[in-house]
C-alpha cells in the first residue's frame, strides 16, 4: 500500500434483494411487492459514500438481472465495484412485513446457497480491499456459511498484519444462528476490532451482558482491543466509550417509515465522525442518519453533506425552503 489508501471504507458481506408488502399487509395476502438492495455492509458504505466518502463493497453477486439490480443501486450511491466475484449463482432474498405494535416487522430470509454466501478467502483481491483506511465487517458474513466464517477469519487477520483498522458491528440474526455459536465464532473477530458496534440486546443475547448501558460498553471494551466501543440503545439513542471516557446521544425525534436499515445508518455516521478523529460529531451524525433511515423506505439511506449538516445541528424539521 501507498502512502495514502485508495479507499476511506471497504467492506465485505452479502448484498440482497428485499421484498417489502406496504405497511399493514401480510405476505399471505399480497398482491404486490416492492424491490430495494440490502445488506448490512452494503448499507453502511452506500450512506458513506453519499457523504462523499471513497468506498468499496466487496462480494458475491450473480450474473443476472438481479445482480446487477444490486449493482447499479450501489453504484448509484457511488460504491466502488470493481472486485465483485460475479457467479453464475442465485441472489440472496428476504421478505419483510412493515407493521406497527403489537407486532414488530416481520423478516422472512431465503439467502441459503446464495452467491455471497459460497465466497471464500480465496476469491477475494485483498490488495484491493485493503487499500483502506478502515474495512467494515459484521456479524452476518460469518453466519452465512463455513465458507464465509473463513472469509471473515481471514479478513480481519490481514487487516491486522496490514495495519488496516477494523470496525465491526455485532449484528446478530437469531434466524441465522443460534446466540451460543454467534458468541463463539464472533468473540475472536470482536477482539480484534478497533471500532466496535453492539446493540444493548445483542450484547445481552450474544455475550451474557447484563446492567447499565455504560457498564455494558466497559465489558465488551475490556473484551477487545477495540479503542471504541458504541453500544445502540434504539428509541434510547447511542453511547458510545472511548479512552476519553463515555459519551452519550440522544436519539433524535422521528415519525418511523420503516424500521429497518437504522443500525446500519448509525454506524455510518459514527464512521464518518471517527474518520475525522472526531467521535462526539460521528455519534451526533449517526442518531442523525438513524432518523432519516427510519423515516425513508428502503434499507440504503439517501443523504447528503448538507443534509446531514443541517439535520445534525438541529434545524427546523417541518419545511427547507
Amino acid at each position: 500500500m501507498g502512502s495514502e489508501q485508495r479507499f476511506d471504507v471497504t467492506t465485505l458481506g452479502e448484498t440482497l434483494l428485499r421484498l417489502s408488502v406496504p405497511a399493514g399487509v401480510r405476505l399471505e395476502t399480497a398482491r404486490r411487492l416492492d424491490l430495494a438492495p440490502a445488506g448490512a455492509e452494503a448499507n453502511v458504505v452506500a450512506a458513506l459514500a453519499r457523504l462523499r466518502r471513497r468506498c468499496a463493497w466487496v462480494g458475491g453477486l450473480p450474473r443476472n438481472p438481479l445482480g446487477r439490480f444490486a449493482a447499479n443501486h450501489l453504484r448509484m450511491a457511488g460504491v466502488d465495484l470493481g472486485r465483485v466475484v460475479w457467479t453464475e449463482g442465485r441472489m440472496g432474498l428476504f421478505f419483510v412485513e412493515l407493521s406497527g405494535p403489537p407486532r414488530p416487522a416481520q423478516v422472512l430470509y431465503d439467502r441459503t446457497g446464495s452467491s455471497a454466501a459460497g465466497l471464500g478467502p480465496r476469491e477475494v483481491d485483498w490488495d484491493f480491499l485493503l487499500d483502506s483506511r478502515l474495512l467494515h465487517l459484521t456479524g452476518i458474513t460469518p453466519a452465512l456459511s463455513a465458507a464465509c466464517r473463513e472469509l471473515a477469519a481471514e479478513a480481519v487477520r490481514r487487516a491486522r498484519a496490514a495495519g488496516v483498522a477494523v470496525s465491526f458491528d455485532v449484528n446478530y440474526r437469531e434466524k441465522l444462528w443460534a446466540a451460543g455459536e454467534a458468541r463463539a465464532t464472533l468473540e475472536p473477530l470482536v477482539r480484534e476490532a478497533d471500532l466496535l458496534f453492539c446493540s444493548r440486546p445483542d450484547a445481552g443475547r450474544v455475550f451474557g451482558l447484563q446492567g447499565r448501558p455504560e457498564q455494558m460498553a466497559d465489558e465488551l471494551r475490556a473484551r477487545t482491543q477495540a479503542d471504541t466501543v458504541v453500544l445502540t440503545l434504539g428509541e434510547a439513542g447511542a453511547l458510545a466509550l472511548d479512552g476519553e471516557g463515555p459519551r452519550r446521544e440522544e436519539a433524535r425525534p422521528v415519525r418511523i417509515v420503516d424500521r429497518i436499515g437504522a443500525g446500519d445508518a448509525l454506524a455510518a455516521g459514527v464512521i464518518h465522525g471517527w474518520l475525522e478523529n472526531d467521535l462526539a460529531r460521528g455519534l451526533r451524525y449517526g442518531v442523525t442518519l438513524a432518523a432519516l433511515a427510519l423515516a425513508q423506505h428502503g434499507d440504503m439511506l439517501v443523504t447528503s453533506p448538507g443534509e446531514l449538516d443541517s439535520l445534525s445541528k438541529g434545524s427546523d424539521p417541518d419545511v427547507d425552503r
